[in-house]
């Protein structure tokens, strides 16, 4: 392996400096307050494999080392001992949001993502995608899992970066919604059929255990053929419907948990197995040292939050911290050391970080999308505060062809590295909240009226995110595009059949059947 390091650092210096001289010119404010940072020193362009693991509905409680009481996670437990664990890490409040965010480097709403159905959940074309940027910097790329971007040929991963394609539709196993957002017919945890490189496959076994062992097996290939990868596994446990494996269901029945915690917490079981078994194949491989491994979950926790939330308030598609608050573990033995870092820190931030890593020749057009900001100088030295800034949340899923601006207060937040304000029930006026994290990190207690200087402060920096968001919503006015989304389509295609009456009065439960109509005339936004 080192001689695979070796050839790895041939031509990366040119690289390295372009990425270098880009990233010192790109003073970005933007919506997150991103600020210019001087590189980790020695990891710019250091061009490490990437595995990066994104769980489903995985709260920030649902770790053994965070203090839950119950679960156990040893696997997990280990990766996060082992390189840099950022403490106060934020991601959307959603799935299909958080996912256009790590893909951009920017914020889900100026990508076009507003829901997670409905059309709204489509990555804008006009996006680059960090697959693609990594592919431009010689890297294989595949993913394994749900990609909930988009189901239509050209929204889908192959045509955003991905040489390697192992995935289900829509937001999960068996989901079909109106319009274009659904999952092959039937599909189930278990024995799914997975859309391979446009062509599905019937599988045997569990769901996450056939997508970490289809990484794992294009993995070895890469290995092989001697070329870095990034390999992006975003299982789609433990979301709901909770099904786990029944002997993982069983390590928690008489726990005196509820019938969906046990699954939950079963799913979260397999998830840690599997990671403990990829680990432990990149060290029989003696990968160890060549590959950077990212764990995140991808918004606040659902089942586990009745058994522990971590003292937080608020969980999934909630814009309190709870709601917010992700794990996010950084591995590269030899090169990170373990130790927490204590900077606010975002989802949008891997973007810029992974790209730089890479030695990526990046674009002016990147300049202009990407408002995260690089984490290497935090990756190089944890112990670093890191320069305040600004995150914003907000819901979404309003009403389809509804003016946002009826609902641009409701459940939104704007916070810095102190304070957060919060407006869970307005529409389009504030119903504000403040709340000081240093002191009241599980937002009990409202100080608003004692701090008008940073209300003021905080709501201005939220109407210019808003005005700066409206305009790149670009799902807004879709209406549906087939009467049975793309993945039911390409499966009839291969295998056979037709949707049957109530399959097709699921997908439109109204019975309308507006799919393709133009919006009513004088309809807002």
């Amino acid at each position: 392996m080192h001689k695979q390091r070796q050839r790895r650092t041939v031509g990366i210096t040119r690289r390295a400096l372009l990425v270098a001289s880009l990233f010192a010119g790109n003073s970005v404010r933007a919506e997150q307050g991103a600020l210019a940072q001087t590189s980790g020193p020695g990891l710019s362009g250091r061009r490490p494999n990437i595995v990066f693991m994104l769980t489903d509905d995985q709260g920030f409680g649902d770790f053994s080392a965070h203090g839950n009481p119950v679960l156990k996670t040893p696997n997990l437990d280990r990766l996060r001992s082992e390189g840099v664990r950022f403490s106060d890490f934020h991601v959307g409040p959603t799935c299909a949001p958080t996912r256009a965010g790590l893909m951009t480097g920017r914020h889900e709403f100026k990508n076009g993502v507003t829901h997670t159905i409905l059309e709204r959940e489509r990555l804008t074309l006009k996006a680059t995608t960090l697959a693609q940027v990594l592919k431009s910097a010689g890297y294989a790329t595949g993913i394994f899992g749900k990609w909930h971007l988009g189901d239509e040929a050209e929204y889908q991963p192959g045509s955003r970066g991905f040489d390697e394609v192992f995935i289900h539709g829509g937001g999960g196993i068996g989901q079909t919604y109106p319009g274009s957002c659904g999952d092959a017919p039937g599909n189930t945890y278990f024995n799914p059929a997975i859309l391979h490189n446009n062509t599905f496959v019937k599988t045997q076994g569990y769901c996450t255990d056939i997508f970490y062992e289809q990484a794992t097996r294009w993995i070895d290939g890469c290995r092989k053929a001697g070329k870095p990868f990034f390999a992006y596994i975003p299982s789609n446990t433990p979301h709901g419907p909770y099904i786990a494996k029944p002997e993982d269901k069983a390590l928690y029945a008489d726990k005196g948990l509820s019938n969906n915690t046990q699954n939950f917490f079963g799913m979260i079981h397999n998830i840690d197995v599997n990671v403990g078994k990829l680990l432990a194949q990149l060290e029989a491989w003696d990968l160890t040292r060549d590959t950077l491994v990212i764990f995140m979950n991808d918004n606040g926790g659902t089942a586990g939050i009745e058994v522990y939330n971590a003292g937080m308030r608020g969980g999934k598609g909630t814009a309190y911290v709870g709601g917010t608050r992700a794990a996010s573990f950084w591995r590269w033995p030899g090169t990170l050391k373990p130790a927490d870092c204590k900077a606010l820190t975002a989802y949008l931030d891997l973007f810029p970080t992974l790209a730089e890593l890479a030695g990526a020749p990046l674009t002016d057009a990147f300049k202009a999308q990407v408002e995260g900001r690089s984490l290497l100088p935090l990756l190089a030295n944890p112990a670093a505060q890191g320069e305040d800034r600004f995150l914003f949340v907000h819901q979404g899923r309003w009403a389809k062809l509804e003016d946002p601006n009826n609902s641009k207060y409701k459940m939104a937040s704007v916070r810095n590295t102190r304070w957060v304000l919060v407006s869970e029930k307005g529409g389009s006026q504030p119903v504000w909240q403040l709340f000081d994290l240093s002191v009241d990190y599980g937002q009990k207690t409202d100080v608003i009226a004692q701090h008008p200087e940073v209300v003021k402060e905080l709501s201005a920096e939220f109407d210019r995110w808003w005005s700066s968001c409206l305009p790149l919503m670009d799902n807004e006015q879709a209406m549906g595009l087939a009467p049975i989304n793309p993945f039911q389509t390409r499966y009839y295609a291969q295998f056979g059949g037709s949707p049957t009456p109530e399959d097709l009065k699921r997908m439109d439960p109204k019975g309308a059947l507006t799919f393709g109509k133009k919006p009513p005339a004088g309809k807002k936004r």
